[in-house]
């Protein structure tokens, strides 16, 4: 396992996702007020920017702006149609508003 810093809390607006490089993985970084969320940038059903996407922050899902998928963002799981396979998600750690991403 490999901690990466990605920035601050701070850094990250709550509700709209930003897509970061971290090594040679394109993620999107999602914060819902003190939660922070990190999935591939990619959705599983066509290959397509997760970070262009809404993010709804009641139920912490992130929807794909191509198809209309949605996205747990607690574990990647697709919520709806036409999506079926997850896309992958990564641990995150707080340290006082410092932000690592654990990647395998």
């Amino acid at each position: 396992m490999n901690a990466v810093d990605i920035g601050q809390l701070s850094d990250y607006e709550s509700g709209v996702p930003r897509q970061i490089q971290v090594e040679n993985r394109i993620l999107v970084v999602v914060r819902i007020e003190d939660d922070v969320y990190v999935l591939d940038d990619r959705c599983s059903h066509e290959d397509f920017s997760l970070a262009e996407g809404e993010v709804d922050c009641e139920s912490a899902e992130i929807e794909c702006a191509r198809h209309g998928s949605m996205f747990r963002l607690k574990d990647g799981e697709p919520t709806s149609l036409p999506a079926t396979r997850p896309v992958a998600h990564y641990d995150v750690r707080n340290f006082d508003g410092r932000l690592e991403v654990v990647l395998p």
